[in-house]
């Protein structure tokens, strides 16, 4: 390519107006001479993605000034943050609830490495959310300033392909590559997840004269097809069976009316991973609600006793099948899903890959009236869900206990999320958990009557998700009010939530559930070893004072009874903006506490033990 001088800053300043401008109007040239990094917003825009969740440092000022003008122009949003875990959580959560992609924006280094840290969420959960990392320039320099300190060129590309898919920019008309590779993994059909874009510092700027604008790919999603398979031998095998289990996961989250019918011709009852709350009605008699290591009562017993499963879009993560011990009855095996490493988990397995909507329709159609009748399954099951709803009931009926930690009588977790997550559903809130006991619990506890209600973050279980996702309420192109519940564990991994939430317009309300230490993991010692340690604080923060440092922010005391809380909450919901409900709740060996745990996990002294049980199961 020849060498064409690159014009002046000032010039540049007026070409960049001037093309965003044209496209605001549609009027685009085909050709245009710009730099690398204009050519890249542009593309990032044809990909559909119009809000930059930005820190911005000295790797990246380059973009962030393209991104500065194209905003001034209404073409897309910049919410400027102080933390690229928080970034990535908002991006994350952003594409859960509403679909919207969006990019996280850092500089090189330290940033960069945050945002990766962060992006595990979305690599786990399959959220396609796009990186674009300041990085070393093309030129070995020596050691780098914030990069890994090594002689070797393109360590951070290792790094980020370790976590998902990456492409450095090292040479600028490389460019169209880039965004079809990054498209095909956030836009992927059944297993999106983060793709890092790394960006040297001195290809940023280069000079791109007369780029063929029709070289930057334009989104196409891809969707799949029903899954070839032996549907007759799958409907034998259910008809065959006498206690079915249908685990969902959520990959089947919105298959509502197929597995309805499905459940009708199979006899079988529903159990669903915490990412699948609300795929069919809570009320439902077949559904047994959640199962697995922090499962319900219901839901586990389900998975024991089976004798047939059939797993529809999950990949039995540890915590949703007891870490491969939750089936020990189960011989067979039907697995609906879309990916193919997924679809072959278990043994004696009969494989169906492909769309899971569509796949179970076409099983349905397979099914008739079940061969054998399935009433005594189904009321084994009616049983245990009565049972389990007797025992929520308990604990609503006792909200308050004495705690030690507080020096008087406080709400329990089980009580304020059930307060709180009756009250989200009354005002149409999306509700948000944060990871520990409060995630555990609120999966638990919440009764959803359709999916995209309740959002835990569990594939990760990254502590802070929930008040970062906060941030989505305000830059969605449809606003949206959400509640975060959330442990004081995790909500210092990111308050500054408090200020940027503010700034960005974020509609919603934090609900601190304060026992004094990162509860889960106290209880997880006191189980295993009989007693905690360093889980705990030294110091009663007051967290209303920090919030009410923050102008514009609502910090109100949730007190310590059910109607103090249910007060707080009306008052928070009345408030425009975002608001901090601090709340003390107990901690302490009463069972009416807590929520009980009823599923096996391959974690600390319990290895050696669930380990033998899965090779004995050998399922």
């Amino acid at each position: 390519m020849p060498d064409f001088p690159t014009p002046s800053q000032s010039e540049l300043t007026r070409q960049r107006v001037e093309h965003a401008a044209s496209l605001a109007r549609g009027s685009l040239p085909r050709r245009l001479d710009l730099t690398l990094s204009e050519a890249l917003v542009l593309g990032l825009l044809r990909q559909g993605v119009k809000t930059f969740l930005t820190v911005f440092g000295h790797g990246s000022t380059e973009v962030g000034e393209v991104l500065r003008i194209y905003q001034q122009a209404g073409l897309l949003k910049v919410c400027g943050l102080r933390s690229e875990i928080e970034a990535s959580h908002a991006a994350a959560a952003l594409r859960w609830v509403t679909g919207e992609k969006a990019a996280v924006v850092t500089s090189i280094g330290p940033g960069a490495l945050q945002a990766l840290a962060a992006s595990l969420a979305p690599a786990s959960d399959g959220l396609g959310v796009w990186y674009l990392f300041g990085d070393e320039t093309t030129e070995d320099e020596g050691f780098n300033m914030q990069q890994v300190p090594k002689h070797e060129q393109g360590l951070f590309h290792h790094l980020c392909s370790v976590m998902g898919h990456a492409y450095t920019l090292h040479t600028p008309l490389a460019l169209p590559t880039a965004l079809q590779r990054g498209a095909a993994v956030v836009d992927h059909p059944y297993r999106p997840g983060p793709f890092y874009l790394l960006l040297p510092m001195n290809t940023q700027a280069a000079w791109l004269p007369g780029f063929n604008l029709d070289e930057l790919p334009h989104a196409h999603p891809i969707s799949l097809g029903v899954a070839d398979g032996d549907y007759a031998q799958a409907a034998r095998w259910i008809q065959d069976a006498e206690k079915v289990v249908v685990k969902v996961g959520g990959g089947g989250r919105h298959a509502g009316p197929e597995l309805t019918t499905l459940l009708e011709r199979a006899g079988g009852v529903l159990v669903h991973t915490p990412l699948a709350t609300g795929c069919i009605p809570y009320a439902h008699p077949h559904n047994l609600t959640v199962g697995g290591s922090k499962g319900s009562l219901c839901g586990n017993f389900a998975m024991q006793e089976a004798d047939l499963l059939l797993a529809v879009g999950t990949r039995a993560v540890c915590q949703s099948d007891s870490s491969r011990t939750a089936y020990p009855n189960v011989k067979r095996v039907i697995n609906l899903n879309a990916d193919v490493d997924d679809v072959t988990h278990y043994n004696q397995t009969l494989p169906l890959v492909g769309e899971v909507r569509r796949t179970l329709e076409k099983l349905n159609q397979m099914l008739g009236p079940p061969r054998v009748a399935k009433q005594p399954w189904l009321a084994a099951c009616a049983e245990k869900k009565a049972a389990w709803q007797a025992f929520k009931q308990e604990r609503w009926a006792n909200p308050v206990l004495l705690d030690a930690y507080w020096g008087g009588p406080v709400l329990t977790q089980p009580a304020a999320i059930k307060i709180a997550a009756d009250w989200a559903k009354g005002c149409g809130a999306v509700s948000f958990f944060d990871a520990g006991d409060v995630q555990a619990n609120g999966f638990q506890i919440v009764e959803d009557e359709r999916p995209d209600q309740t959002f835990t973050e569990t594939g990760a279980s990254y502590m802070g998700f929930a008040v970062s996702a906060l941030l989505a309420t305000g830059i969605a192109p449809q606003p949206f009010y959400a509640l975060a519940l959330t442990g004081d564990g995790s909500f210092t991994m990111n308050p500054q939530i408090l200020i940027d939430g503010v700034e960005h317009g974020a509609r919603g309300t934090i609900l601190l559930l304060d026992n004094g230490r990162m509860g889960a993991i106290s209880g997880l010692q006191e189980a295993q070893y009989g007693q905690g340690f360093a889980t705990w604080n030294t110091l009663q923060v007051d967290y209303l004072a920090w919030g009410r440092a923050v102008p514009g922010l609502l910090a109100l005391d949730g007190g310590r009874t059910p109607e103090s809380l249910a007060a707080a909450l009306a008052q928070a919901g009345a408030h425009p903006g975002l608001s901090l409900i601090h709340l003390p709740v107990y901690y302490g060996p009463d069972p009416l506490g807590g929520m009980g745990v009823y599923g096996r996990w391959n974690v600390g002294n319990w290895c050696q033990d669930v380990q033998a049980l899965r090779h004995e199961i050998g399922l």
